[in-house]
């Protein structure tokens, strides 16, 4: 009987142990998707951070609109002087987003006319596989 328990035990471990490797490889691939996408923000690339954010993103605001917010916003913060992860917390579920897999991702930035900034960048999970950048805010 404490066999058959403890086989029991271990196969309903099992897939929660896979679930957490997928989730931090999840966290992996959209922790990358995040620093390559602010990069194109720190150049000024603020079109092409647009082209290549997630469906959602672009939905809610248009290019034009996303230049012109970026350059009001990022412009007069300067150059990033240093940029750290502070997190990177993998989730089903935002408010306000459809259900999915996302991962919050924090960074504390230094920018050059901001001493102490936390930008948080949103990737998503598309239904490609591919991880693109659902939403960004420095505060």
């Amino acid at each position: 009987m404490k066999i058959v328990s403890a086989i029991a035990l271990v196969a309903n471990l099992l897939p929660g142990v896979s679930v957490f490797a997928q989730d931090a490889a999840s966290v992996g691939q959209a922790q990358l998707a995040a620093t390559r996408w602010v990069a194109l923000a720190d150049s000024g690339q603020f079109a092409a951070s647009w082209d290549q954010a997630a469906d959602p993103f672009q939905t809610a605001i248009a290019k034009p609109k996303w230049e012109s917010a970026m350059q009001a916003i990022r412009v007069p913060l300067g150059t990033v002087k240093s940029r750290t992860l502070k997190s990177a917390v993998f989730a089903t579920s935002l408010p306000g987003a459809p259900d999915g897999e996302y991962v919050v991702v924090q960074f504390d930035t230094r920018f050059e006319n901001k001493a102490a900034a936390i930008e948080t960048v949103t990737p998503m999970k598309g239904k490609d596989g591919t991880w693109r950048v659902s939403g960004y805010f420095i505060k």
